[in-house]
Formats: C-alpha cells, structure tokens, sequence
C-alpha cells in the first residue's frame, strides 16, 4: 500500500483570497499577515472549489500548492504521471541503486519469492561480475557486464517499491481523487484517495455530496 509523509500544504488563505479577485472593481487589497479567512470567503471557496470540473471556476485551487513524499509500487506510476501537473522533485533509482537494494524489503508483499530470488542471482552475478574480464559464460550463454545489468533492471518486478517527492496542487487533487477514488487498485489509489481529505480544507473544497 502506497505511504504518504512529509506532508506540506502552501497558499490556502492566499489562493482563497485571490478567488475573490473577479469581482473587485478597484484597487486590490494588499495582505501581508493573514489571519483568519472570512465566513463570505469561507462560503465562496466552498462554491468555487465545488465548480463542475473544467468549468474553470475552480482555478484558484491551482494556487493551493502541496508538497509530499510517496513510497510506491512501480505498477502504480505509469497512472500517476499521466497528471499534467504533479512534477516529481526527485525519487530513488533502480538505475542507480538496483544492484545495492535489499530486494527482500523493497518488493511489496504480492511479489513472488521465486522473482526475487531470481532478480538476486543476477544482482548477485553483477556484484560479482570479474573486474579483469570482458564476458562471462552462464548455462552456456556469453554475457558481458551491460549485459547482466539489463537482465536486472528488465526483469525488475511491478511490485518494487520507491520513493519520490512530489509537488502538484489542489485543482490536480481534486481530479485524481474524483477519477482514482473507486479505482481497482483499491489498496494503492484507496489510501491515496484517503490522504487527500486528511489535507486542509480538501473535502471542503473539492469533494461534492461529502
């Protein structure tokens, strides 16, 4: 199941602030502290941020930026990043670090012990792969060490899990949580779904017929 943590929440009274800009006429207010949002901004953010998706009266929830760390299964990934707006600000490597990964603690739960223990013989062979030689003949097939590398980075399992740090916003939320809330991977989008009403304001603000 997917872990969510250090978890940071920017703009909320700016953005709810700034949702009121279409109806100001004159000068706009300047507002260095912030103290409490008012029950007529309360009430409007509520309605803005409850809009029909792509109406674009939800926008200001753009402005609610959110910052969070994610361990993850691989399998999970290719659904995230088709987000256009949840910018990955660094993650850990299989490229980098597969061969020095303890596969036993990285794996989820659903992996075979047959996959790992399989993917290990090959990490096993690399970290062991002869410096002084340029090929290594295993069952009768030559191998150089390029060679044993893609067979550990291609036979890599779904259920491998890693961590990025993520940065998107509320408005992006809001349609991953209305897209991914029933989705079937339960486990996974089910505690990420989950973690987006512990967020300040979120059910408030993005969840219709709470």
């Amino acid at each position: 199941m997917l872990k969510i943590f250090n978890v940071k929440v920017y703009g909320l009274e700016e953005s709810a602030k700034a949702s009121g800009y279409p109806m100001i006429s004159g000068e706009i207010p300047c507002y260095d502290d912030i103290d409490e949002l008012s029950e007529k901004e309360i009430k409007r953010i509520k309605h803005l941020g409850n809009a029909i998706p792509g109406s674009g009266h939800d926008c200001f929830l753009k402005g609610i930026t959110v910052q969070f760390d994610i361990t993850y299964p691989n399998y999970w990934t290719p659904q995230f990043q088709r987000y256009h707006f949840a910018d990955i600000v660094s993650s850990t490597s299989k490229m980098h670090r597969i061969t020095k990964m303890d596969l036993n603690k990285t794996c989820n739960e659903y992996v075979d012990d047959v996959v790992i223990e399989n993917l290990q013989r090959w990490v096993d062979i690399y970290n062991s792969f002869p410096e002084d030689e340029n090929e290594i003949t295993i069952e009768g097939n030559t191998y150089d060490k390029y060679k044993v590398f893609m067979k550990i980075i291609s036979n890599a399992p779904l259920g491998l899990e890693q961590t990025m740090r993520v940065t998107t916003n509320y408005l992006q939320l809001k349609s991953i949580y209305n897209q991914r809330r029933h989705h079937k991977l339960k486990e996974d989008w089910g505690a990420f779904c989950d973690w987006c009403l512990t967020l300040p304001m979120f059910k408030d603000l993005c969840v219709k017929n709470k």
